[in-house]
């Protein structure tokens, strides 16, 4: 049986002039900017507008281009032979879809209708949900769908946050880093979120912690020193902390060497690569930081491969209106905006 397996992530611009037009996209995101079109549109241009000059500075220390692109397409070539390899009974195929530039979902969904698969099963490359992120990518697909009248079951993997291949992958990588080094602190940092997202109920926050708490229970080293913290804060608005960055400053002049776990991104791209490695690096070394480290992001790690094999082959059979969602990851009840707490 064919199956199409769809892999949700953000994107990135592909050469420096495309910078703010990707930026525009990400802004007129509903799930960013909660307003009517009417009102979101011309405020997208205008930050967009703002903020390009500093992103074209960003993507300038990365070569002029974002790196998502070919390392998402790295990881759905591993994906998909693991697929084939592991479930004999089906044909999988692997197609992405970015949310904010190329391969956009209006243009990958041809493809998926060409391959006419009997089941697609939409995989988002973020373990944790949020609505900005996962929710946002399955909405638009679903919209493209019903456009396009493409009617094929459809399964979706929301989140798998404590899933036990994905806390593995993220101890192979922590181990590798920290084994012959003392005196450190580790730092498990995620992207940020305003804190009025999560008070309207976005799990997003609560999942980061169950990963991290699984993944330092896991590791079993005794008084290991630990932190879990947000980074990219932009705007007014209070986030979700503590702030990498003061995390980063008060752990420096302490004289730790700095370790730093991306928590939340699975693929390298300028929040990692960038702010992580460039800009915290120098903030580190401007507070008498003597060793920084930082783990790199799980890509083709071969358990992180094998925990989306394992979550699309061995989906649970709950239906919630012809939607398919694994049960075990569920959200306490306050959260209402992660599918997996539409269960018991």
């Amino acid at each position: 049986m064919k199956k199409a397996v769809i892999l949700f992530n953000l994107g990135g611009p592909d050469k420096l002039e495309n910078v703010e037009p990707f930026l525009f996209n990400l802004f007129n995101d509903p799930a960013i900017l909660n307003l009517p079109s009417f009102f979101r549109y011309p405020l997208a241009k205008l930050i967009a507008n703002r903020r390009a000059p500093t992103a074209k500075k960003i993507y300038e220390e990365l070569g002029g281009s974002s790196p998502i692109l070919k390392l998402t397409k790295e990881q759905s070539s591993s994906l998909e032979l693991r697929l084939n390899q592991d479930d004999n009974s089906s044909d999988y195929k692997c197609f992405i879809v970015m949310r904010c530039w190329h391969p956009r979902a209006e243009n990958v969904i041809k493809e998926v209708i060409n391959y006419n698969p009997k089941e697609v099963i939409l995989m988002p490359l973020y373990p944790q949900y949020s609505a900005a992120t996962s929710g946002s990518s399955i909405k638009e697909w679903n919209d493209i769908c019903k456009k396009n009248n493409f009617n094929v079951k459809t399964s979706t993997i929301c989140c798998y946050p404590t899933d036990d291949n994905f806390v593995q992958a993220h101890i192979d990588e922590i181990t590798k880093k920290i084994s012959n080094i003392e005196n450190f602190k580790l730092i498990f940092s995620a992207h940020g979120l305003p804190e009025k997202n999560i008070k309207k109920g976005d799990p997003y926050q609560w999942q980061v912690e169950q990963s991290v708490y699984k993944i330092v229970k896991s590791l079993n080293i005794q008084n290991l020193d630990w932190i879990l913290s947000y980074q990219s804060r932009v705007g007014p608005l209070k986030w979700i902390g503590p702030s990498t960055e003061d995390i980063i400053v008060e752990n420096s002049k302490l004289g730790k060497h700095i370790v730093l776990v991306p928590i939340a991104f699975v693929s390298e791209h300028s929040e990692t690569l960038v702010e992580l490695d460039i800009e915290y690096k120098e903030l580190a070394d401007k507070n008498g930081c003597k060793n920084y480290s930082r783990v790199p992001a799980l890509g083709t790690n071969k358990n992180y491969i094998k925990a989306m094999s394992n979550l699309i082959i061995n989906k649970q059979d709950y239906d919630l209106n012809g939607k398919l969602f694994p049960p075990k990851t569920q959200c306490p009840n306050q959260f209402k905006k992660c599918p997996c707490s539409s269960y018991e």
